[in-house]
């Protein structure tokens, strides 16, 4: 059967989130080094199952919307390249280390009180109904000053 060239993703696509992270790869860019497209698509029916077994118990932000509500679980895209520099990488691996930065900065963020204000990135109101269903990296702000911090973050003590 052939394929509509239509329906294909342009391997140049990016959704807003991955323009605003700098050099975030695209989630339609596949066969490419460093790719994400493939982990990212093989992982969607396993956030389907989660949803399914854990139903109003967990948030899938921004999906759901901007604000987590207490008392659920939140699932959200990160892109470790943002943290990961901020830790000596030991003796882990890169999976091991992009894994070990994201839970040591969520952690650092939730002690220091700057947690809560991750989930609202400065987005203009036409910007935030299209990350709303295009989904957006926890940690990536919306202006180009929070763009600036974030590429120059580091988070005190471990770095």
């Amino acid at each position: 059967m052939p394929v509509n060239q239509e329906s294909r993703p342009y391997p140049r696509w990016r959704r807003l989130t991955e323009e605003r992270a700098g050099n975030a790869k695209s989630v339609f860019h596949f066969d490419v080094q460093g790719t994400v497209a493939k982990s990212t698509h093989t992982g969607i029916p396993w956030l389907r199952f989660i949803r399914q077994q854990l139903g109003p118990r967990v948030h899938f932000w921004p999906f759901d919307g901007w604000e987590i509500p207490p008392g659920k679980s939140a699932i959200a895209e990160v892109y470790p390249a943002l943290w990961s520099h901020a830790y000596p990488r030991a003796d882990r691996t890169v999976d091991q280390h992009d894994a070990f930065s994201i839970a040591a900065w969520l952690s650092q963020a939730d002690r220091n009180g700057t947690l809560p204000g991750f989930p609202h990135p400065d987005l203009a109101p036409q910007e935030r109904v299209i990350a709303q269903v295009e989904g957006w990296i926890l940690g990536v702000g919306g202006s180009s000053a929070e763009r600036g911090n974030l590429a120059t973050a580091e988070v005190k003590g471990h770095g």
